[in-house]
């Protein structure tokens, strides 16, 4: 029998919460979990007890630690066993990528991280007290040995029943077939892996890798109890669907299903949303813009959330102008630019060309990228300054120097100082047009393209639905 005597268990449970506690800190910021490990199934009572090494069932267990060394003599195998011993979320999900069918991070799929990082962290607080009830010892100590992984120092003295790892990676499997449930073969399959990497490496007997599996699915049936974990299931299998859905999906006009609020997605995006109010080459509001939001498709968000990142390191925030546009508001552009004599705000936006010209021009059209839902006008905020970075142009400013080739070259980066496109001779600065280039390469970086006519376009490559122009009304989606 495996049992701690009545002053060690308290010590070694006490000490194990705290190394726990700090192993999840140390790996990624607080996270509030699903549940308090005291509202979770106790493992102690759920488990049955480690087979004692002079039981015949620990015959098994020495086969397969037998057979784990011999699975070292395999270069690739034992790749793999060192890279699963790896105590990172990212690490672990990494490994995940290729069954799972997409690179799960916090940058580029922050719902299915959000739900990945909150349930493992909640799941994780599991382990600890068996460990410390039973406190097995592990292999590569019963015999003196050395681990394939070099983790001795890291483990020694902590017990080997459960398997934290393997436990850790088969929840971590039961989830994402849950987000994927048609990727669900494959995944179980890297799942099954994970564990036997850990008897591979020497840290755990087969036995401690199989209770870990069941422990593991004691978890997973526990999160669903929270409605929390439910919803925040509902919105990584939406982002999923998204982010793998090939492009020209057919979708209804009208259904809003697969955008996102923009600052859901990008909470550090600040909105300036002009076609919600009057400041605009209109001079009204905008048919359509029923709230001042910004809506995006679920991709394009999660592309858009990198951008973010990328620029903050920089020192800057997003400014959004725009984003999705519904149809509705591409035919007020295209009345008003019919109704010549309606010039109100021409000294503002277009005060070197004559209205008439719009269409022709192509400034005005009956169709917007905008209208597909994977576009996006915006501009960078610095943040030392609390002002917009001087892109040497308005939004919106009709004419040759919105083209980010006006006064340099965007391919190279190069400011040549050429305004000779500007019939009134106008220019930017150097630090101006170095200033378009920083947005332009961020966003170039992450999967965007840009408007040969517009500094602050840009359309995502891979846009999910290039062929539809969608319908419904820009408003806050619940």
């Amino acid at each position: 029998m495996y049992k701690m005597n009545r002053f060690f268990r308290p010590l070694a449970l006490g000490v194990g919460l705290l190394l726990s506690a700090a192993l999840g800190l140390r790996a990624q910021n607080v996270v509030k979990p699903y549940f308090q490990v005291g509202e979770l199934p106790h493992l102690v009572k759920c488990l049955p007890p480690p087979p004692a090494f002079d039981s015949p069932e620990f015959g098994y267990d020495m086969m397969r630690y037998a057979w784990g060394k011999q699975q070292r003599c395999d270069s690739v195998r034992a790749a793999i066993a060192k890279r699963d011993a790896v105590w990172s979320y990212e690490a672990l999900l990494g490994e995940f990528a290729v069954p799972f069918g997409l690179t799960v991070s916090e940058q580029a799929t922050p719902e299915i991280w959000k739900l990945m990082v909150t349930a493992l962290t909640t799941t994780d607080a599991m382990r600890v007290a068996p460990k410390a009830y039973y406190h097995r010892q592990r292999p590569f100590e019963r015999f003196d040995d050395k681990m394939l992984t070099g983790e001795e120092n890291d483990l020694r003295g902590e017990g080997s029943y459960p398997s934290g790892h393997t436990m850790r990676g088969w929840t971590c499997a039961l989830l994402l077939a849950e987000v994927a449930p048609q990727r669900a073969d494959t995944i179980f399959a890297r799942g099954w892996i994970y564990g036997e990497s850990r008897v591979i490496a020497g840290a755990h007997w087969q036995s401690d890798v199989d209770a870990s599996r069941v422990a593991a699915s004691i978890a997973y049936d526990a999160l669903h109890a929270s409605p929390e974990f439910r919803a925040q299931m509902l919105k990584a299998q939406a982002e999923y669907a998204a982010l793998t859905a090939p492009a020209g999906l057919a979708v209804a006009e009208n259904d809003a299903s697969q955008f996102v609020n923009l600052t859901d997605a990008v909470p550090d995006a600040i909105l300036e949303i002009r076609y919600f109010g009057t400041y605009n080459f209109v001079g009204e509001r905008i048919d359509g813009y029923e709230q001042p939001t910004a809506l995006l498709t679920r991709r394009a968000a999660a592309a858009l959330k990198a951008v973010s990142d990328d620029v903050m390191r920089q020192g800057y925030r997003l400014k959004i102008y725009d984003a999705y546009r519904p149809q509705k508001a591409v035919d007020h552009f295209v009345r008003w630019a019919a109704n010549v004599p309606d010039t109100k705000m021409k000294d503002y936006f277009y005060p070197d060309l004559d209205k008439s010209v719009l269409f022709k021009q192509e400034y005005i059209m009956d169709h917007s990228g905008h209208t597909r839902g994977s576009t996006v006008d915006l501009t960078l905020f610095d943040m030392k300054t609390e002002k917009e970075l001087d892109m040497g142009g308005t939004f919106d400013w009709f004419g040759p120097e919105s083209h980010p080739d006006f006064c340099g070259n965007p391919d190279t980066g190069k400011y040549t100082g050429n305004n000779s496109k500007s019939p009134k001779g106008r220019t930017i600065t150097a630090q101006q047009f170095a200033n378009r280039m920083i947005l332009r390469r961020a966003m170039m970086a992450h999967g965007f393209k840009p408007l040969s006519t517009e500094w602050w376009h840009f359309t995502l490559k891979d846009e999910p639905f290039p062929s539809t122009y969608f319908t419904f009304p820009v408003n806050y989606l619940p």
